[in-house]
């Protein structure tokens, strides 16, 4: 089975492994509360952990109440400050909320996207992977985790941004995974309407159901921590449909992407 080793300095920081987080709707919401969870483990076992910085330019609406992880006293506040906010003080954590959209402001050792739009997938992809000028080992990107759905199905993509150097193996290795355009070009294409926002949770649900987006999430958060407590993965992503109750993984030896085989024992 070909497997992808993580980037050592995941694994041994000498700094908090940095995370852009893109989107706090449905399911970054639910990504925001899985991460912390995932840096109080960290730092239980001797991790320095992560720190994250969350990216959203929408308010609180009444059809978010619910469906999302917000209450009533949120309405009109900005989702990435209310949520970083709330983290910050149940954790005692310096976590940055952002009320804006991300546009490359800030580098990060992992992104993670948690938007709508294929349009803004594709710009993303751009601002991430584009030419990278130097910078410090906190700040240098490695991974891009995407997590996008329909109504009742979606898709968690995890890729690399550059190529990471594999160890000897006696498995085949792989120096990068495709990212989601690369997993599906046809992105590029899709002509989107824009539909404004919902209404009404009724409207809402209409779209996207009760339990997609926090169901995507929890197979999203496993990755990252597959990246910090295996060292390695097998798989870099996942298709889900909740009518179907239908969970199909990427395995990474599926798509025919840069695979160095090593045929030299550890």
């Amino acid at each position: 089975m070909t497997v992808h080793y993580t980037h050592p300095y995941l694994l041994n920081p000498q700094h908090k492994v940095t995370i852009n987080l893109v989107g706090l709707g449905g399911t970054g919401s639910q990504m925001l509360t899985a991460l912390a969870r995932i840096n109080e483990t960290l730092l239980a076992i001797g991790h320095p952990g992560i720190h994250v910085r969350s990216f959203d330019s929408d308010t609180v609406s009444a059809s978010n109440i619910g469906r999302q992880l917000f209450s009533p006293a949120d309405l009109g506040m900005n989702k990435a400050v209310v949520l970083t906010t709330r983290i910050n003080r149940f954790f005692g954590y310096e976590w940055e909320g952002h009320p804006e959209n991300f546009s490359g402001q800030y580098r990060a050792n992992i992104t993670i996207s948690c938007i709508d739009s294929a349009l803004g997938r594709v710009m993303l992809a751009e601002t991430i992977t584009g030419k990278q000028g130097p910078c410090e080992p906190l700040d240098r990107p490695h991974y891009w985790l995407d997590i996008g759905n329909l109504q009742k199905t979606g898709q968690v993509v995890l890729g690399t941004v550059t190529s990471i150097k594999q160890p000897k193996s006696d498995q085949p290795t792989v120096n990068q995974l495709p990212n989601v355009i690369q997993r599906f070009p046809d992105i590029k294409k899709i002509k989107e309407a824009d539909q404004g926002p919902s209404c009404s949770v009724a409207q809402a649900i209409s779209r996207q159901d009760l339990f997609i987006n926090s169901t995507l999430a929890q197979f999203g958060a496993n990755l990252i921590w597959k990246l910090f407590r295996e060292g390695m993965l097998t798989y870099h992503g996942c298709y889900i449909n909740l009518e179907s109750f239908l969970v199909t993984p990427m395995r990474i030896d599926s798509f025919n992407y840069s695979i160095k085989k090593s045929k030299s024992k550890k």
